[in-house]
C-alpha cells in the first residue's frame, strides 16, 4: 500500500516537472518574440566600438538575459 502512495506521489511530481517546463519554454519562446532583435543589434555596435568581443557579448547578454551565448555570437558575426 505504502509503495503505491509513494508511486502515485512520484507520478504526480513528474506531471507537475513537465507542466512547469512546459509554461517555462513557452514563457521563454514568447519572450523572444517580444525582443527586438534590431535594438539588440544596436547595442552591440555600440559596445564593440567601446571593447572587444567577450567583454561587448557579455554586456549584451547582460542587458538581454533571454539571449543565449550562440545567438549573440552569430549578432557578432553579423556586425563584424
Amino acid at each position: 500500500m505504502s509503495t503505491l502512495i509513494i508511486w502515485a506521489m512520484g507520478a504526480a511530481l513528474l506531471l507537475i516537472n513537465i507542466i512547469l517546463r512546459t509554461r517555462i519554454l513557452r514563457l521563454e519562446a514568447r519572450l523572444k518574440e517580444l525582443s527586438n532583435p534590431q535594438e539588440q543589434l544596436d547595442f552591440l555596435r555600440q559596445q564593440a566600438s567601446q571593447k572587444d568581443k567577450v567583454p561587448a557579448l557579455k554586456a549584451l547578454r547582460k542587458q538581454y538575459p533571454e539571449m543565449s551565448l550562440v545567438e549573440a555570437n552569430q549578432l557578432w558575426k553579423q556586425i563584424q
